[in-house]
């Protein structure tokens, strides 16, 4: 089984006079995640590195942000695996002290600094979501909502044209249900629509 976590924990160790700011916390995709590493960049600007990894639905990367390659990215990406986790950024804000750690050194630090902020993280079941999108006529809009909020589904997006259209996200296995049961109530005016 592939987890997540519920809320982003931190951790913070002094290793030889540099401070390694860890972080794990949840991201949807690639994208949340570069959006957040420029957070953390302008939030530290005099830090030395700002590495990270990710794992997210299939996107996955590991960036040493100017350490010696292999040694902070790669590490951290192998604690998430190790976890068993999905959907989890995991981020290291290092300033550097003055003391070279050398690539053992660096490899054990990043590691050691996501570890210790999994160890206050809570890990979660991750639940595949699924997008569906349809469009139906304004007077079934209100109806299709209620059916939304009803099921506990997630509205992403309504978009008004000719016709009302919703982008719609739920648990994939609820996915098949939904449908059948928008599909009855709908009266056969409810179209789907293919990404």
């Amino acid at each position: 089984m592939t987890f997540t976590i519920a809320a982003p924990a931190h951790s913070e160790l002094l290793i030889r006079k540099s401070r390694f700011i860890g972080c794990v916390e949840p991201v949807a995709d690639r994208a949340a995640a570069q959006a957040r590493v420029a957070e953390l960049r302008a939030q530290h600007p005099d830090a030395a590195h700002v590495c990270w990894a990710l794992l997210a639905g299939g996107q996955s990367a590991a960036v040493d942000d100017g350490e010696p390659g292999g040694t902070a990215g790669r590490p951290m990406l192998d604690v998430l695996r190790h976890h068993d986790l999905d959907g989890v950024l995991a981020t290291v804000v290092r300033y550097f002290g003055g003391v070279k750690l050398g690539a053992g050194g660096l490899v054990r630090a990043y590691t050691d600094t996501v570890a210790q902020a999994l160890l206050g993280a809570e890990k979660v079941p991750r639940v595949v979501q699924r997008t569906l999108r349809c469009s139906v006529p304004y007077a079934l809009e209100g109806w299709l909502r209620r059916q939304v909020e009803r099921t506990g589904a997630h509205l992403d997006a309504v978009e008004h044209g000719s016709v009302v259209t919703f982008a719609i996200r739920l648990p994939a296995p609820q996915a098949a249900g939904f449908v059948a049961q928008v599909n009855e109530g709908g009266q056969g005016k409810v179209g789907w629509i293919d990404d």
